[in-house]
Order: C-alpha cells, then sequence, then structure tokens
C-alpha cells in the first residue's frame, strides 16, 4: 500500500469509471489532475468530490496532443509532479461491421487510439526524468476474447490493440521504473449501459452477473499499488475473456 501523497492523471475523470478513480485516489490523500470535454462538467464533478486544493479539472480533446502536454504541465506546475497516469477515456461503438459509418471509426480512433497515445507520450517524458511512475490503460475484456453475441469489431480491434501495447510499452519502459499494465473491463455498470439492457449483458460472462464500478477501481489501486508489477493486462470480467 503506497503510504505517500501522489499525483495521478486521469482522463474521462467527470464520470462513470473516472470519476470513481478521482474519488477513490482523492480519499487516499492524492491530488488528481482530471481532463474531460468540458469546464462545466468538470466543475460539476469538482463540486461533488469535494477536494478542492487537491483536485485540478483540465477540460480538453484528450486526443489532441496539446491537451495531453497541458494534463501534465498541469500536474507539475500544481503539484510538483506527475507519478500516474490513468487512461480512462473511452467509447464503445458495437454494431455489425456492415453497420459501421466512417464517423464510428473517426471516433474510436480519436478517444480510445489517440486518446491513449498522446497522453501516455506526455507521461512517460515526464516519469524517464523521474526514474518513475505508473500507467494504467483501461481497455476491454471483448478485446481480449470476442463473443458471439456481440458484434464488436471496431472495440475488439482497438481495445485489442492497446492490450497489447501496454505489454510492448511495458517491456520498453522498465528500465526507467515505469510500470504499465491495463485493465480489461467486462460488462461494468456504468452510464454506457441501460438497465433495461442489464439481463442480457449479464449472459454475456459465466458468473452471469453485470459488475459494479469498484471493482474496476480496486483493479486500479492494486496496480499503481504495485511495485513489481509489469505488463499485465487484468480482466475484471466475470470471466468472460477466459472463453466460452
Amino acid at each position: 500500500m503506497q503510504s505517500t501523497q501522489r499525483t495521478v492523471v486521469i482522463t474521462g475523470a467527470s464520470s462513470g469509471i473516472g470519476y470513481a478513480l478521482a474519488k477513490a485516489y482523492l480519499e487516499r490523500g492524492d491530488n488528481v489532475v482530471g481532463n474531460g470535454r468540458t469546464q462545466d462538467r468538470l466543475d460539476a464533478a469538482a463540486r461533488s468530490l469535494g477536494f478542492p486544493e487537491q483536485f485540478l479539472g483540465v477540460a480538453g480533446d484528450v486526443s489532441l496532443p496539446q491537451t495531453a502536454r497541458r494534463l501534465v504541465d498541469a500536474g507539475v506546475d500544481r503539484f510538483g509532479q506527475v507519478d500516474v497516469l490513468v487512461n480512462n477515456a473511452g467509447v464503445f461503438i458495437a454494431k455489425p461491421i456492415t453497420a459501421y459509418v466512417p464517423e464510428d471509426l473517426d471516433g474510436l480512433i480519436n478517444t480510445n487510439l489517440k486518446g491513449f497515445f498522446y497522453p501516455t507520450q506526455a507521461a512517460a517524458e515526464h516519469m524517464i526524468s523521474r526514474n518513475g511512475g505508473h500507467i494504467v490503460n483501461i481497455t476491454a475484456a471483448i478485446g481480449m476474447q470476442p463473443n458471439a453475441k456481440v458484434p464488436a469489431l471496431l472495440p475488439v480491434l482497438v481495445k485489442g490493440g492497446l492490450n497489447q501495447a501496454t505489454k510492448a510499452l511495458a517491456i520498453e519502459l522498465a528500465r526507467f521504473n515505469i510500470k504499465v499494465n491495463a485493465v480489461a473491463p467486462g460488462v461494468i455498470d456504468t452510464p454506457l449501459h441501460r438497465p433495461e439492457k442489464h439481463d442480457f449483458l449479464a449472459t454475456l460472462n459465466p458468473m452471469g452477473r453485470v459488475g459494479d464500478i469498484q471493482q474496476i477501481v480496486q483493479a486500479v489501486l492494486y496496480l499503481t499499488d504495485s511495485d513489481f508489477v509489469t505488463g499485465a493486462v487484468l480482466p475484471v470480467d466475470g470471466g468472460a475473456s477466459a472463453g466460452r
């Protein structure tokens, strides 16, 4: 268990998993730099979180390199350093391949791929200079094990690639004492999934139920507390990625 105050950058921090992660780190006494698309939503999240001295909201499109740079720079300027990056921002669009439109591909590439690459690049540069840090990517269990009930080629393509990129980057950055891991959620009870769909969604894993956001939070905290775990892709999915 970590005992010293750290600074954590979280993308997609104004709602869902990102908000829950921000809350967990703040309650531990850490500083959080939270990113979201609009300042209004970040300000509302900040008021709800209730840690005005420890939370800094930085609005902007995380698919843009300048936004990623502002996130890291803001953490350094306000809190002195950045210790942890959680690449949480993401979209999930499940359709048959014939139903996808160019806007779907662009959206997934911008948020899920560029939104991983640019913050990671900026954070890695800073962490290399400090000889240490943690990067955690929120990916998707379906990128590990596709499911015939959920046609989702584009998320499988991008999130599956991020699972492999996690391992590649862990190897590259290990000599700088930077740990790179991923959490691969299955079906989690977030605003992404409408309640009326939960009965169906519960059939997608052997445990027969929908997961809770706090289970993702616990997995991320475990990884960022660990000093000898890197290159891991941790599924939190009720066994969905184990196979059918």
